[in-house]
């Protein structure tokens, strides 16, 4: 098999282009296909939660053993997609007030569709032998099919995100004759850590169904 050269390296970002971009004006549909993930479930508050920071870890920890492993052995590269995540909760206001210790949450960072659960499982073996961390044992293969979705692009804190879920869920799907139809959706495109917060760039994708 003829190694993956950085021109045709695969990016999630390049190969499905309308699905990591949007405007920030505005609402777009999309249609999302199945995608698959490598994935972690959990609860609480991202910012103080130990489970959340351990969860983020060990996916940029497992996607990278995947990405040499794909390399190394099927000489087949590819960039290592941005985190995404997502929320849920009982009550789905909890996601205007900002009470974040309700909310429920699975990280993931995509796959391309060459990645096995059998290679997850040994990349999983392969970062447990170098260091513990009590969120590989939850570390899994998802398929995801979202289909119809609405999304927009969010710049600026993720604490600010609050007046365009409101736009979103009080006046744009009942004003289009939508409803919820899947969990919230982030997708990070920023690295918080070397980026503003005034300046991060936040995708805010909602599945949704005619009512």
């Amino acid at each position: 098999m003829a190694k993956e050269t950085a021109v045709n390296k695969y990016d999630i970002k390049k190969a499905h282009h309308v699905l990591y971009s949007a405007p920030s004006n505005e609402f777009t549909v999309i249609d999302v296909p199945e995608l698959r993930y490598i994935a972690v479930d959990g609860r609480g508050d991202p910012n103080t939660s130990t489970a959340y920071a351990n969860a983020v870890e060990a996916l940029y920890r497992v996607g990278y053993t995947l990405k040499f492993a794909s390399k190394n052995t099927l000489g087949r590269d590819f960039v290592v997609g941005p985190l995404e995540g997502l929320w849920r909760a009982d009550d789905p206001t909890v996601f205007l007030t900002r009470s974040k210790e309700s909310w429920e949450w699975t990280m993931m960072i995509s796959q391309p569709d060459w990645i096995t659960g059998e290679m997850v499982q040994t990349a999983i073996d392969t970062v447990t032998r170098k260091k513990h961390n009590p969120a590989l044992a939850g570390v899994r293969l998802l398929p995801l099919t979202e289909g119809t979705c609405v999304q927009i692009l969010h710049i600026g804190s993720y604490d600010d995100e609050t007046p365009t879920l409101d736009r979103l869920h009080n006046h744009y799907l009942p004003g289009n004759g939508l409803t919820f139809n899947g969990d919230h959706h982030e997708i990070y495109l920023s690295d918080p850590r070397r980026t503003a917060p005034a300046k991060l760039k936040t995708i805010l994708r909602q599945p949704v169904k005619t009512v």
